[in-house]
């Protein structure tokens, strides 16, 4: 327990200067940006619009101001719990989060373990039949789907299984001739995303934990066990893959940003009202309070994994404690 709230300390100091860098580089691409947010909050409206006013409106958001100083007034109103006003949606920032990011986290965690139990079955399977048919269909396969593109893997699935075969909802998140929330609305509006999700993710794990059970097989206590009589299931269950779970969980957090990055096209495409989806459209309305918001958001969520899976690690392997590594 020691070690593990030592590891927690240092992550949360490292992670605060990181948080600061990331919103520093945040300001900088802003100032560097093309993009004028004044334009692009009017869109053909600033076409009509008087200089007059467009000046007046860069006032009252203070981005007329220089850089240094919209930096320390954000962050010292984001210190204080006041993360601005989103311009895309015209509301509080903390209610556009609040609001959506319930429906990222149902998302991604149902996917995260469709995921998760998804790869370590088909794996095993895989190192089980090694060179066999369906060991080179499943590795075949995951190698297909990790040089497809997330956003194309969405496309297809909503093709056949929503425009083709009408099983499943297009997206969003209730039919549209609805006025309520129902939760077999929502489960069924929620297949295609998490599954697109899932599969997009699961093709490093899969393979993964097919060479890490193969090379669990090959030691000497595996062998051991076979040779006591055990059961091929017991044997490959039980202490195959047992110990190639570990280097797995340090592979899940490292792999982390992917994960975001496959949430942020998945929400996009199945226009699913979740965080991820919102920092898309405040990228492409240049709407800056959200954007920073969201972004620091998915620096978090990349922090948050890595640490939980080292502490995974740290619980599944005696020999973390035991050396203090952490």
């Amino acid at each position: 327990m020691r070690v593990i709230l030592r590891m927690v300390a240092w992550r949360v100091a490292f992670a605060v200067p990181l948080l600061l860098i990331v919103t520093v580089g945040m300001f900088a691409l802003a100032k560097a940006s093309p993009f004028d947010p004044v334009r692009q909050y009017l869109g053909d409206r600033a076409m009509v619009t008087a200089p007059e006013v467009m000046e007046r409106i860069r006032e009252n958001w203070g981005i007329d101001r220089p850089v240094l100083e919209q930096f320390t007034a954000w962050l010292g109103n984001f210190l204080q719990g006041d993360y601005g006003e989103s311009r895309t949606f015209h509301r509080p920032v903390a209610e556009v989060i609040m609001d959506r990011l319930p429906w990222t986290l149902l998302a991604t965690g149902c996917a995260i373990v469709l995921m998760l139990v998804g790869s370590l079955i088909v794996g095993t399977i895989a190192a089980w039949r090694r060179d066999s048919w369906v060991d080179r269909v499943i590795s075949g396969g995951a190698f297909a789907n990790e040089s497809v593109p997330v956003f194309w893997l969405g496309l297809l699935a909503m093709w056949v299984f929503a425009v083709q075969l009408g099983w499943l909802p297009a997206g969003g998140l209730t039919d549209p001739a609805s006025t309520t929330v129902d939760p077999l609305d929502v489960a069924h509006h929620m297949v295609l995303p998490v599954l697109v999700l899932a599969v997009s993710q699961s093709s490093w794990l899969v393979l993964f934990v097919r060479e890490s059970v193969i090379g669990t097989l090959r030691e000497d206590y595996v062998i051991g066990a076979r040779a006591r009589g055990l059961r091929e299931r017991t044997v490959l269950v039980r202490h195959a893959l047992r110990s190639a779970l570990l280097p797995f969980l340090t592979l899940l957090g490292a792999r982390m940003p992917e994960l975001v990055t496959g949430a942020i096209l998945v929400e996009s495409v199945f226009s699913w009202p979740g965080v991820a989806s919102a920092s898309v459209q405040a990228a492409l309305a240049v709407d800056f309070p959200l954007l920073a918001v969201t972004t620091l958001l998915g620096t978090l969520a990349v922090l948050g994994g890595n640490l939980l899976a080292d502490i995974g690690y740290t619980i599944a392997d005696p020999r973390v404690r035991t050396l203090g590594v952490g």
